[in-house]
């Protein structure tokens, strides 16, 4: 009964002996404020371990002064069109108005206006309101519902937009161009977070190559990583990290654009949902992570932990270094000097390399896959047949 309790655990949590899920062994960056534990449960149950950094705070909408004016105007001269864009943002608005006594007012002249949603969500949340929407994109894009309302003519109309947040790059410019009177509904807003003690960490993690990858699932949560990154004075050090050895994962393209206005590429999944986002870790993690043929077994290097023919082997950091220099020239001598250099910490003495060494051996539970070259150092006990051009870094 002990047994399979203890392989249930294994199981669970990605220990040995369990099967390897697709993010053991990696460590992700969170720096959403709305919905961070959802997402963060997601990576977890996918083996990833989650440092949470919230990169913004959300005022809540009922304390906000500039949404009550806003609705109060909407309310006593009624726009001609709506675009309602996020169902979490529309129902907010609904429930805020209620709070101020303006909820019937509201809903009276949203019933009257030409309502467009952005896609399904927001339409069961407009339909849950008890309204109905005109319209509603398949594709989910505001670029089509852009098209749609410039089609149709926004000369002399009032057009009310639910901003959410992020950036709508040209959608109020070129309605404004074509003619219409735009009112920004203002949702969502976002301040700097009260506690910006996360963010540092995470950037110093990022910094530091302890993390495989940073989401953002918000234009203003990446324009604020990198506005603190600019007023600590390592900006450069950050692009840098992002764009060779910490992937950013964005939930879309509008989320990427200040990242890639510096440069940064970004991933990002087909449908901008965070489901498709963990998937999408879920691939291009493990896709990163190097295969090598050693003493005859398959090491996977991941971010935390190795895969050892397919059995998971957490690491520690020290450990982790030394694999990571031995591993950058399979199959090559590496002196003791170098792995000392690369030991966090470790001084001048080289006897901490021995000691870090014996545990790594200990932790890949197959001491001859690291090879000790008398006098000389360590290496990778690379197989014969292995093409190392292939694996050298």
């Amino acid at each position: 009964m002990h047994d399979q309790q203890h392989e249930h655990t294994a199981q669970r949590h990605g220990e040995p002996g369990g099967p390897v899920r697709p993010l053991d062994g990696f460590t992700v960056g969170v720096t959403a404020a709305r919905r961070a534990e959802e997402l963060g449960a997601l990576l977890e149950r996918r083996g990833a371990q989650v440092l949470h950094a919230p990169a913004l705070r959300i005022v809540p909408l009922p304390d906000d002064a500039e949404l009550l004016a806003v609705t109060r105007a909407l309310v006593g001269d009624a726009p001609d069109v709506v675009v309602a864009t996020t169902a979490i943002g529309f129902r907010g608005w609904i429930e805020a108005a209620e709070g101020w006594g303006l909820g019937e007012a509201l809903l009276d002249r949203l019933a009257g206006v030409e309502l467009l949603a952005r896609g399904p969500k927001v339409r069961g949340a407009i339909r849950a309101a008890g309204l109905t929407e005109k319209w509603s994109p398949a594709s989910e894009s505001m670029a089509e519902v852009l098209d749609r309302l410039l089609s149709a003519g926004v000369a002399g109309r009032r057009v009310a937009v639910q901003l959410h947040g992020e950036p709508l790059p040209g959608f109020v410019e070129a309605l404004r161009a074509g003619g219409a009177e735009v009112v920004g509904v203002p949702v969502y807003r976002w301040m700097p977070p009260e506690d910006i003690g996360p963010v540092d960490r995470l950037l110093d993690a990022v910094l530091a190559r302890g993390l495989d990858a940073v989401t953002f699932t918000s234009a203003p949560a990446a324009s604020s990583l990198l506005e603190r990154a600019a007023e600590r004075g390592i900006q450069p050090e950050l692009l840098a990290a992002l764009r060779q050895d910490v992937l950013p994962a964005c939930v879309g393209p509008v989320t990427a654009l200040p990242l890639e206005a510096l440069d940064v590429p970004t991933r990002q999944p087909e449908r901008f949902r965070l489901g498709p986002l963990v998937q999408l870790l879920c691939r291009e993690l493990p896709g990163r992570a190097r295969p090598l043929p050693v003493a005859g077994r398959r090491l996977e290097i991941r971010g935390r932990a190795v895969v050892v023919d397919g059995e998971l082997r957490p690491v520690p950091p020290a450990g982790m270094a030394l694999l990571r220099t031995l591993a950058r020239r399979p199959g090559w001598v590496v002196a003791r000097a170098e792995l000392l250099r690369a030991l966090p910490g470790a001084g001048r003495d080289e006897h901490a390399v021995e000691t870090a060494m014996a545990r790594l051996r200990v932790a890949l539970g197959a001491p001859k896959l690291i090879q000790t070259v008398v006098k000389r150092g360590y290496r990778l006990a690379l197989d014969p047949h292995a093409d190392t051009g292939k694996y050298g870094g």
